[in-house]
């Protein structure tokens, strides 16, 4: 499975594959054109009142609780899945605008897709 996490800011490049936009939001100032996004599952994403409260100073240990039990919900769950099975068979890379990817929401979904 090869499945990475890069922040959409960067230039997309040949090896990056099947490109999953992670965020609920689309980046500022980035044209949809120029990010070659494949695909976005809004519905993976953490909710609004989670973001927030992660943005207002949350933990990122309780942010990963919260945003694992988020993700148990059913359409979540689905859409998990189905990137789980595209990642066992191409190349995948999520995309955030995370200016932490390694502290984000795309780093807690990297992990359950590895697990």
């Amino acid at each position: 499975m090869s499945v990475r996490v890069r922040r959409i800011y960067d230039p997309p490049e040949p090896d990056d594959g099947l490109r999953v936009l992670v965020d609920r939001l689309w980046p500022r100032g980035l044209a949809k054109d120029a990010a070659r996004v494949d695909e976005w599952p809004k519905g993976l994403t953490p909710s609004t009142e989670l973001r927030k409260w992660f943005h207002g100073g949350g933990s990122y240990e309780e942010f990963r609780s919260r945003y694992e039990a988020e993700l148990d919900a059913p359409e979540a769950a689905a859409l998990l899945d189905g990137l789980r099975t595209t990642a066992r068979s191409e190349r995948m890379t999520l995309l955030t605008a995370s200016k932490t990817p390694e502290q984000s929401h795309a780093q807690v979904l990297l992990e359950l897709l590895k697990g």
